[in-house]
């Protein structure tokens, strides 16, 4: 009996121990990247390594021409046009949530529930830097749990300036491509700085599909999303939005 109690025993520090290793390990990877610029993703790794596989799918690069386009950019290296762009696509409660918004959990999961035609999703900008940055792809409940502790830490440990920059610089924005400043010099031929707003709108519009929506030769449904994301920008107090985004 003494020597089943002395292994539980054992067992329960071991057990400990990983925890508290992993623990410190994630708050550093997370300190980390509150200063410096992440070489790679998970998502980015997984594009070179092979071509995504579903239908509708457009701008697919063969096996031999999978090089990354990536850029990080700081929010004073782009135009302003972009966060507001993707605060009025994405997350329009960006500034004044801690992580998570329940109002769009909430509203995702009873049009879900109902059937709706296409299942949508309530994530925030700041869940979905958690899930770009840190996570892998997939679908499953230890990857939800995983990128909801993410968003924790990131919240806590940066500010939403930060986050909003880590956002539009690895958000994938097309095969092989991350980053506002790569889809820029790809669709319009200039930097990400001299983005207009309807360009801007354009880009933000694409997501979290850019694979099926094209910004280079936008459908219907692509320039409908453009329109909508436009009056959102004009409804955010535009430069007074990004202002406060900025100061952060």
């Amino acid at each position: 009996m003494a020597d089943y109690t002395q292994l539980a025993r054992r067992t329960g520090r071991i057990v400990l121990q990983v925890a508290a290793a992993l623990f410190l390990a994630s708050v550093a990877w997370v300190l980390v990247y509150r200063w410096v610029a992440p070489p790679a993703t998970w998502i980015m790794l997984e594009r070179r390594a092979h071509p995504p596989i579903g239908r509708g799918y457009y701008g697919i690069r063969p096996e031999g021409d999978r090089q990354i386009r990536y850029t990080f950019c700081s929010l004073d290296e782009v135009s302003p046009n972009v966060p507001l762009a993707l605060v009025a696509a994405e997350d329009q409660r960006f500034l004044v949530h801690h992580g998570f918004d329940g109002g769009a959990l909430w509203q995702a999961a009873k049009h879900n529930w109902e059937g709706g035609s296409k299942l949508v999703g309530g994530s925030t900008i700041s869940q979905q830097v958690a899930k770009n940055v840190f996570l892998w792809h997939g679908r499953s409940y230890v990857r939800k749990a995983a990128e909801a502790y993410f968003t924790v830490l990131i919240e806590v440990l940066w500010n939403k300036r930060r986050i909003m920059e880590m956002y539009m610089s690895v958000a994938e924005m097309g095969d092989c491509m991350f980053g506002v400043e790569a889809a820029s010099q790809q669709y319009f031929h200039k930097s990400a700085s001299k983005l207009t707003q309807a360009e801007a709108a354009l880009l933000a519009g694409v997501l979290p599909n850019p694979l099926r929506f094209r910004a280079s030769n936008p459908g219907p449904q692509a320039r409908a999303k453009q329109q909508r994301v436009v009056r959102r920008m004009r409804s955010l107090r535009g430069s007074v939005y990004v202002k406060e985004l900025m100061e952060e």
